[in-house]
């Protein structure tokens, strides 16, 4: 029997708690460490050692990413605790973009796209001029919100020199500058245990904030994957390539460090003319994309955490439910820039769950009268069922059910939306 904590309190680490919570290897409800939101971090690590110390789990799931990066894995380890999740050293895969590449570069694998990382502003100018667009990233964290795209978020050089400036003039190290690339994107999860990695199903999310692809980027309006495990645009061959860059990857992390990396191997890819290319990694799930793998995982997960931190991931079975399924968030109004807050929302028209619909709450109060928007992404609707237009159906009626200041992405997992996704690929695959 196994004692179970994890960190973070959103959408993902309520499905990974709710795993754990089915597992027949449970030993007492799964304790929640910390939140880790809205306090520095080093109150924040003070409190979770303390809070591990008395509570003694044998496992510690680490839900976000920031305490991966702080290093509180380094920390938990040194009292004798397991963890999912990587150590500080290996978390620089997802908190530095410029360690990555570099990590990439050396190794030989495939799929960086043009590339260079700047520490001073000599030559970039120069190198932007060269380029047919460019996306200017900052090299650390910053909640998902840094990465800015010419012709989107930046209209001309100059613009693109000022932002990069100002980086270099705060917090960060460096900037990395890649090439625009056309395409479609998509996510492929991999649990890892340093030596081996297991795919999860492939998935597509959806970052803008309202139909048809517009609006501000978000977190993540929703998500869908696809009964055979691939998406629609996405050929074995393309999933067989990004499955060889996320276990090279692995290996070379190993090579750098002389560390395993146990946790989640997470790569956003991009499906181009060109073949796939790697867009950026992540060093723990993604949220929405873990809610609809985690809907569909058969296989009892406290063994899969067994497994990852013992390295015999290879002599597990990890199997999935050939299923669809369709992940839909319903948000605050005006998010993300301007969500209303302290709003209450109602749930009890929502139908109840079932093998056929999981919801997640996220970023809510809850008190005795209630759930209160916090001012993020609220809750999650995942539908699942034999085909994409089944499940999309069953997530879109939860979603419509929820009553108060909120909006979903309608659109998310229907037919016409996918269609064109398929035909974006086909301008140029056709070429």
């Amino acid at each position: 029997m196994a004692r179970i904590a994890v960190i973070g309190q959103d959408g993902r680490t309520s499905a990974v708690t709710a795993l754990f919570s089915r597992s027949s290897q449970l030993e007492g409800p799964v304790r929640c460490l910390s939140s880790w939101k809205d306090r520095p971090r080093e109150e924040l690590r003070r409190d979770v050692m303390r809070e591990a110390r008395a509570f003694r789990p044998d496992l510690v799931f680490v839900g976000p990413e920031d305490p991966l990066a702080a290093g509180i894995v380094d920390e938990l380890q040194k009292e004798g605790i397991a963890c999912i999740g990587p150590t500080r050293s290996l978390a620089k895969l997802e908190a530095s973009k410029a360690f990555t590449r570099e990590l990439i570069s050396r190794h030989g694998i495939p799929g960086s796209p043009e590339y260079r990382i700047f520490r001073t502003l000599e030559g970039f100018d120069d190198y932007l001029r060269n380029l047919d667009g460019f996306v200017v990233k900052p090299d650390g964290l910053t909640g998902g919100k840094g990465v800015r795209v010419s012709g989107t978020h930046l209209t001309s050089i100059r613009d693109a020199h000022q932002y990069a400036e100002a980086l270099l003039r705060s917090t960060h190290a460096a900037v990395v500058v890649e090439e625009k690339l056309d395409g479609e994107e998509f996510s492929l999860q991999s649990f890892c245990d340093g030596r081996h990695v297991h795919d999860m199903p492939a998935v597509q999310d959806h970052k803008r904030a309202f139909e048809g692809d517009s609006g501000p980027n978000t977190g993540g309006m929703g998500s869908y994957s696809c009964e055979d495990h691939r998406l629609p645009f996405l050929s074995e061959a393309a999933l067989r390539a990004a499955s060889a860059i996320n276990a090279a990857v692995a290996h070379a992390l190993f090579q750098e460090t002389g560390e395993r990396y146990r946790g989640i191997l997470y790569g956003g890819f991009m499906l181009t003319r060109h073949g796939v290319r790697l867009l950026e990694y992540n060093a723990r799930f993604g949220d929405p994309e873990a809610l609809n793998v985690l809907s569909l995982l058969e296989t009892d997960f406290v063994e899969i955490c067994d497994a990852i931190v013992r390295g015999t991931l290879n002599d597990t079975h990890v199997e999935f439910r050939r299923q669809a399924t369709v992940c839909k968030y319903v948000v605050p109004e005006g998010y993300p820039d301007h969500p209303v807050k302290g709003q209450r929302i109602e749930l009890d028209r929502v139908p109840e769950e079932s093998p056929r619909l999981r919801w997640y709450l996220a970023a809510v109060d809850r008190r005795p009268d209630g759930l209160f928007l916090t001012g993020s992404r609220a809750v999650a609707f995942v539908g699942i069922g034999g085909s994409l237009d089944e499940a999309e159906t069953i997530a879109e009626e939860a979603a419509n059910a929820v009553e108060g200041p909120v909006y979903h992405r309608r659109d998310i997992g229907t037919r016409k939306l996918v269609n064109l996704r398929c035909e974006h690929v086909r301008t140029f695959t056709l070429r």
